[in-house]
This record gives C-alpha cells, structure tokens and sequence, in this order.
C-alpha cells in the first residue's frame, strides 16, 4: 500500500490497521511483513530513536508496502518535515488544540515544498496559486498523511474548528491524556469515557474525516470493537512492546501455575504510549 492509498482509505471511511512498532532490529522486517497490518506506527514523542534509525525504518517498511505513520515529538511544523524527508508517509502531531497548530500542520505536510510566507498565504486564502501549480502541490504530496491527536479538554472544545481543515486526514484519539484531562485517570471502562470517545469519532467521521483511538490498555478489545462500530476507520492496536509483555507474563503464569509455584504478582510497568 502507498501512501496515497492509506490516505484515500482513511478519507473514505474505510478501516485501515496498524500498531505501534519499537523494535528497529533487521529480522523483525520479516515479523512484522508476515502480519496483516496496512501501516506502522512510529513514536518518537515517547520513545527514544535517533533520525538515522527512524528513516531506516520508514523506508524499509514502505519496500514492503507498509506505509509509516509517525508522531513527531510536538504540533511542529518543523518536526513534520523532518520525519517526511526520512521517509515517512504519514504524520501524527501530538495535543492538537488550536487551528493555527492544524494551519501549520497542513503547510508543511500538503504543500511542501512552499516555505515561509508563501505558505502562510496560500493555507490561509491570502493567495491563490496557479491551476498548474496547485496540481504539482497535489501530486507532490500525493503520498502524505496529516494525523492528529485530540487528548485534551482544549482539543476537544475545537474539534469542529480543528475538522475543517480540508488537509487534515482524520484524527487519532490519546486515551490516556484524554482520560487524564477530562479527571477519569485511565478509567477506560467508565461509561463517561466511553461515550466521549464514540462522540468524538462520530463527529469526525460526519465531517468526512478518519477517526480511531490508540488502544493499548489490556482489557480493551470489545471497546475497540464497538468504537469500529461508531465508525472508527483508523485502528491502532497496542503496540510490540506491550503485546510482547502481556503474553509472555501471561505464559510464564501459566507455567509457574502448572508447576505449583506461586504465580507472579507484579505485572510490570503500566506503558502509556
């Protein structure tokens, strides 16, 4: 799948799948190539990788047709482009609030390779480029993604501001800062939140937007199920490393179990990403 393929999927409502991948070695190509994903997703708010590694796995997961989506350290422009040049489809900006961060966004995702004032012009409606021009804008940046992340009170009091941008793909819902800024701390199964997020995707989906939520917490797949239902198109599922470290806690349980030893009660660092 291209870059423009994933795009035209998530504008069209049509669900596309993915997961949150940290491991960078060489073999796990082949892992990840043997699942049925559409796209990764790459994080470097949170986790530490270096530009050269990143781009290393941008470009070698879009040869096996695996798209990168990934999110930048904050809503910078700048940060945007970066991740671009090293061979990233996809962008998704963290703790979007205001529509000057989604105007910033925009011009540096969909109409590079305009910099400075003209840029600010043409996203705004000050200028009006050429028929020509705007169709090697389109072409050139055919194969990028803009995603963002709505995790806060602000970001959800905009929402409707923030949607009408029309180079803004779809939006990606932070559950644990949203949980967190609306005062149910990683409540997931509180009824409150659960119908927060199903009103946000629908809104985003009836303004013709993608809409999913990053569901990394380990009872949680029935709630991703029924947000699909809501109309959620962008399903990020958990992530290598806490699938890694919930199944291998599960099966070294089941083995102490069987052999009369006491099963382990510690469960790890909670991981929110």
């Amino acid at each position: 799948m291209t870059g423009n393929e994933l795009r035209r999927r998530i504008r069209a409502g049509e669900r596309v799948y993915g997961s949150l991948i940290v491991g960078n070695s060489p073999r796990w190509l082949s892992v990840i190539e043997g699942t049925s994903l559409d796209y990764v997703f790459i994080d470097i708010e949170h986790i530490a990788l270096d530009r050269d590694t990143l781009s290393w796995m941008c470009q070698a997961y879009r040869q096996l047709g695996m798209p990168a989506i990934v999110r930048i350290p904050s809503p910078s422009p700048y940060e945007a482009t970066k991740v671009l040049d090293g061979g990233a489809c996809g962008v998704l900006a963290p703790y979007v609030e205001t529509k000057e961060e989604v105007e910033a966004l925009v011009a540096a995702v969909k109409t590079r390779p305009f910099k400075g004032k003209m840029v600010v012009d043409y996203v705004t409606g000050r200028e009006e480029p050429s028929p020509q021009m705007k169709e090697y804008l389109k072409n050139h940046n055919r194969d990028h993604v803009l995603l963002v992340n709505i995790e806060s009170r602000n970001g959800v009091g905009n929402l409707d501001t923030l949607l009408s941008y029309d180079g803004l793909d779809g939006i990606v819902i932070g559950p644990h800062d949203l949980s967190t800024t609306h005062d149910m701390a990683e409540a997931y199964d509180d009824p409150r939140f659960v119908d927060l997020v199903s009103s946000i995707i629908k809104k985003a989906r009836s303004m013709g937007k993608g809409a999913g939520i990053h569901m990394t917490w380990e009872e949680g797949i029935e709630q991703e199920i029924r947000w699909a239902a809501d109309g959620a198109n962008i399903i990020l599922h958990k992530a290598d490393i806490i699938l890694f470290s919930q199944q291998l806690r599960k099966e070294l349980d089941q083995i102490r179990a069987a052999l009369g030893e006491e099963v382990a009660t510690k469960s790890g660092e909670n991981v929110n990403i």
